[in-house]
């Protein structure tokens, strides 16, 4: 697999692995063993940027991600974060405070078995803590040697402008996909003029593009997709199919699947994009990473998007509690 550059100098895989789904949101979840042997093979198949988060779980993520990458830890990326604040294992709210994110570092530096943090995000923007504050501490932290570079997750524009003043940031990690275009109005422009790298969560629009979810589908309990409305409303979901099948009709014309397709638009759109696609499964994995032998024609991609363009998308992409967390 090819490589891209994040920010200045932090070289990943073109596609990374989004490891959430092992632990969290998206039961059910493998053991302990399944899973590390899933990332390991990962890492056989020339995936070298894998994101977790202490959140995922909580805690257990990072755990299972530590052990399974430990054997050949100077040879991958590991991306975790920080920002929440816990009783126990239950998150009760945002909190960037200094206290919080150095007890966050030594907890991740713990359950990831290593001493370093190759790329720290502030997982989602505490309105109580000025964001240069943060990048303070984390500038504090990187002279410590305990972080080499740091992103933020889902944050605006003028956000990532005050942190990047601050102390340089390498990567935002926000939601982008066929299914979610918002990024394109300020965030990537923005990004692009700072040097900032892009890596794209939910690529697949939580597996809502692979086309291998109906309408008046049931999720298993806990999957997170049951407080969705764009998933639990079925008159959004009925209107959004219509992206589904112009997926699938790429699919066919690029002799694809809607996966690869949804992914490789992706990467076609700067060479500073690294999705991070989720799975648990070994098939899925090989099906997200086949993305990377889809090339689109410059025509091809204005074709797209004028296509896209078209297809107006209804529901919002989380829950009434969810949106509330994201900095705009």
């Amino acid at each position: 697999m090819k490589t891209r550059t994040l920010g200045k100098d932090l070289v990943v895989s073109e596609i990374g692995l989004g490891c959430m789904g092992l632990s969290f949101s998206f039961p059910p979840f493998p053991s302990k063993e399944e899973a590390i042997t899933f990332l390991r093979a990962a890492y056989q198949k020339g995936v070298t940027f894998f994101d977790t988060a202490e959140i995922y779980g909580p805690f257990v993520n990072e755990e299972i991600v530590g052990e399974a990458l430990k054997p050949f830890r100077d040879k991958v990326i590991i991306a975790t974060k920080f920002g929440f604040k816990y009783e126990g294992d239950k998150v009760v709210g945002l909190d960037s405070s200094e206290v919080n994110i150095r007890r966050a570092i030594e907890g991740s530096l713990k359950r990831l078995q290593t001493n370093y943090i190759d790329l720290f995000y502030q997982h989602r923007v505490d309105p109580n803590v000025p964001i240069e504050t943060v990048a303070k501490v984390i500038k504090q932290l990187m002279a410590e040697g305990k972080v080499r570079h740091w992103g933020l997750s889902e944050a605006s524009a003028k956000t990532i402008r005050k942190a990047h003043s601050i102390c340089p940031v390498t990567a935002l990690q926000s939601e982008y996909s066929m299914f979610w275009r918002e990024p394109e109005q300020e965030i990537i422009p923005t990004l692009e003029e700072l040097g900032i790298g892009f890596v794209p969560f939910s690529p697949l629009g939580k597996g809502f593009l692979t086309g291998t979810v109906k309408p008046g589908q049931l999720f298993g309990e806990g999957d997170y997709r049951n407080t969705i409305p764009r998933f639990n409303t079925p008159e959004y979901f009925k209107a959004n199919m219509k992206l589904v099948d112009y997926v699938k009709e790429l699919a066919i014309k690029k002799q694809s699947t809607p996966a690869a397709i949804a992914i490789a638009w992706i990467l076609a759109q700067k060479p500073w994009f690294v999705p991070i696609p989720g799975t648990k499964k070994i098939s899925r994995l090989e099906e997200n990473l086949s993305a990377i032998k889809v090339e689109f024609t410059e025509k091809e991609l204005i074709e797209i998007k004028k296509h896209l363009d078209t297809i107006k998308i209804v529901g919002h992409r989380y829950s009434d509690f969810a949106e509330k967390q994201i900095d705009k």
